[in-house]
Order: C-alpha cells, then sequence, then structure tokens
C-alpha cells in the first residue's frame, strides 16, 4: 500500500518507528508535514493540495495530529475521509478525545468506568461540584492539557476553590475531578489496535508527584492486564472512534477507571517497556484495513429524502417486549436494524430470531414518518392563557 503519515515532527521517535515498520513491510511511505495541506473544495470532487501540487494517490494514511493543530489536523484528516482514503482514526474521534470533557460525556453515555467528574462555570457552583465528587482532595484538570500538563491536586476545599477561580479568570476551562487515592501516582497504558490491546504498561510516578507520565519523571513497567481492562480499554477507544489509541487507565478498588484516550499515543515508552513491535502492530492493522476507508454512515444513509438514521427504544410496556425481530413488523415498516445495543453489548446486523427485551436500544435505518411514530409522545405541560392586560401597549 502507499501510505502517508501525516506529521510535523519527521525526526520524532514514533514517527520514524512507524515509518521502518512501513518499509520493512515492503510498503511506499511518506511523511507529510499536516499545515502543508491546502484543503480543495474547487473542483468536482473533494481533494488535497499539498505544498502547492495536487495530492497523489495514498490508499491510507496515518494521523500524528499535535494537540495545537487539532482544527487544521483534523480539517485534513476530513477532506481524506471525504476522499475515501482510510484512516484508522476518524476526525471526529480525534476532535472528541481532545476535548476531556467531550470525551467523558461520550464515554459516561456508555457505561464506561471514569473517576467521578463535574464542570462548573460559576463561582457559586464550585464549592457544591467539589463535594458531588466526594470532596478534598481533588483534581483540577484543563480541558485540553497534554503529558500532565494543567493537572493540579488540590488537597484542600479551599486551596480548590482558589485554583479554580484562578484559571477561569485566564479564560480557561476546567474539570473537577474525584482523586483516586488508591491508585497511589500509578495508571496504567493501554496501546489498542483495531479490537485488541497490542501492548501495556504501567507507569509509577517519581516521588511525591502524583502525574505519573514519563515525561513527569515517571517510571515504566511491562503488563499484562486482565480480560476487564482490556475489554474496557477497547471499548473506550472504539466508542470514541479510535483504531489507534493509547487509553490511559486506574486501578481503582472496583475495577478499571479510564482517565484519558489519546488518538496519537507516543511509541518510544511503551515499546521500551514491553520490547514490543507495536509500530508494526499498527502498520498491519491499516495493512488489513486499507480496504474500508471510514465512512460518515449518516451522512451517507441521509441522502434520500424521508429516510435517516434514528435509534428507537425498546420501552416496558411496548408490544415488541418478548417478540422476535423477525417478528415485529419493522421491516414491513421499512425499517432496517442495523445494531441491537442490550446493556453494554452491541449486536451488529441482529438475526430475526433475536427476542426484544425492554431497553433494547435498535439503530435503525428506514423511512422517518415510521420511525417517529414510534417514539413515545413526550407530555407537554399545558400553560394557562393570562387575559390580555388593560393597557397592553404602554411607554418605558
Amino acid at each position: 500500500m502507499k501510505l502517508a503519515i501525516l506529521s510535523r515532527a519527521p525526526r520524532s521517535y514514533s514517527t520514524q518507528r512507524l515509518r521502518t515498520a512501513a518499509l520493512d513491510r515492503g510498503h511506499t511511505v511518506k511523511v507529510l508535514n499536516t499545515l502543508r495541506f491546502a484543503i480543495d473544495l474547487s473542483g468536482d470532487e473533494p481533494d488535497l493540495q499539498y505544498r502547492g501540487k495536487p495530492l497523489s494517490h495514498y490508499d491510507a494514511a496515518l494521523p500524528r495530529i499535535g494537540n495545537s493543530i487539532t482544527y487544521y489536523g483534523t480539517a485534513v484528516v476530513r477532506q481524506l475521509e471525504q476522499m475515501d482514503v482510510y484512516t484508522p482514526n476518524t476526525s471526529w474521534g480525534i476532535q472528541n478525545s481532545r476535548d476531556k470533557l467531550r470525551a467523558s460525556q461520550i464515554l459516561s453515555r456508555h457505561d464506561i468506568g471514569m473517576p467521578a467528574t463535574t464542570f462548573v462555570r460559576d463561582r457559586a457552583d464550585v464549592i457544591p461540584a467539589i463535594e458531588r465528587v466526594g470532596g478534598a482532595p481533588v483534581v483540577i484538570k484543563l480541558l485540553e492539557g497534554t503529558q500532565g500538563i494543567g493537572v493540579i491536586l488540590a488537597p484542600e476545599i479551599k486551596v480548590a476553590e482558589a485554583i479554580i477561580e484562578t484559571l477561569q479568570s485566564t479564560r480557561q476551562n476546567v474539570l473537577i475531578q474525584h482523586f483516586v487515592a488508591e491508585s497511589k501516582g500509578r495508571d496504567i497504558r493501554a496501546l489498542v489496535v483495531g479490537d485488541r490491546v497490542v501492548a501495556a504498561m504501567r507507569r509509577v510516578a517519581k516521588g511525591d508527584e502524583f502525574r505519573s507520565n514519563v515525561h513527569r519523571g515517571g517510571s515504566v513497567e511491562p503488563v499484562t492486564l486482565d480480560a476487564e481492562y482490556e475489554r474496557v480499554a477497547v471499548r473506550a477507544a472504539q466508542i470514541m472512534g479510535l483504531r489507534v489509541a493509547g487509553v490511559d487507565m486506574l486501578e481503582g478498588d472496583e475495577g478499571p477507571l479510564v482517565m484519558e484516550v489519546n488518538s496519537s499515543p507516543g511509541l518510544e515508552g511503551i515499546e521500551a517497556a514491553t520490547n514490543l513491535d507495536v509500530a508494526g502492530a499498527i502498520i498491519d492493522h491499516i495493512d488489513n484495513q486499507v480496504a474500508f476507508p471510514e465512512i460518515d454512515v449518516r451522512q451517507r444513509l441521509t441522502v434520500s429524502t424521508g429516510y435517516g438514521v434514528a435509534e428507537l427504544l425498546v420501552q416496558a410496556a411496548s408490544d415488541l417486549v418478548g417478540t422476535p425481530l423477525g417478528e415485529s413488523g419493522l421491516r414491513d415498516r421499512d425499517i432496517s436494524v442495523l445494531t441491537l445495543q442490550r446493556g453494554t453489548q452491541v449486536i451488529p446486523n441482529p438475526r430475526r430470531s433475536h427476542v426484544l427485551e425492554a431497553g433494547d436500544r435498535l439503530l435503525c435505518f428506514g423511512k422517518l414518518e415510521e420511525m417517529r411514530s414510534m417514539i413515545p409522545s413526550r407530555r407537554k405541560r399545558i400553560r394557562k392563557v393570562k387575559r390580555l392586560p388593560k393597557d397592553p401597549i404602554h411607554e418605558g
């Protein structure tokens, strides 16, 4: 295959390892500076210019988008997606993972364990927010910090309040997060490629430092994850729209707690700790998936007038409960079920024999009017209309 690595750091360890792994496998590979692309929408089809010339054909592109150029970098990746070039990490996945609040909101929707987190803006809400996550000590995080920068441990409520007010006064958005004391300055970085964890390491903070990032002097050691940690890491990456990701987890008393999903994980630390060819695993995954470029499913499925994508919830009082999917009558109403979600389990292309249960969520494609009729109407509050005042129009 012909592979482009989007990177502004061609001499970095990660970029060099990925380039070398691709060359060793007989692929053609080029490292392209993300900022030298120009998005071309002047022709009949979406296109890209690179250094002022039309971009030649590539089978796949591996984005290594730095935090400082997220907006432009994801625009380039989005254009590659429109050009049917395979990218293991979606443009929206990169954007979502960069915003810690957005990432937490998405993961919480899918029942992924995380430290208790809250987000407020008004000064009066700060102390109640701290109490909601369990009280001091608390961890305060900038929404777009990296490598441990912008992560502060506040030992007392008053200290936390002062730090938050100071950061907000400089127009910084911050998260307030429960401090998981049992992790003891340790966390796990799982490197997810496709649908498996290819390597994992435990990072241990140096001295009294609670941040375990290698950039902060932390040490690393290889670790073999149990099934639950591996399952959570893979689900978190896939929910975020990432097929290559570093998933950081704390070892909580009740199991793994996801802290962050990184769309451009560094390879030097984990390859050194595990002595595994992580770069090679990434290239092999891209080679296996290159025939299936990322597509915007909602965009493709909603071009037909009157048709669209919707999620239908099987209500407890619904006649569908206890009915096999094939006898539900959905097909007769021109509705196709793409996936069935039951708790944390997602069943793609469910069989006709699947018996529906209360609480099942059906991701469907079909006639919007038919699907709209299946959504229970919301009860509307009827407000009493007041009498017209004696003086309906007046000054001041």
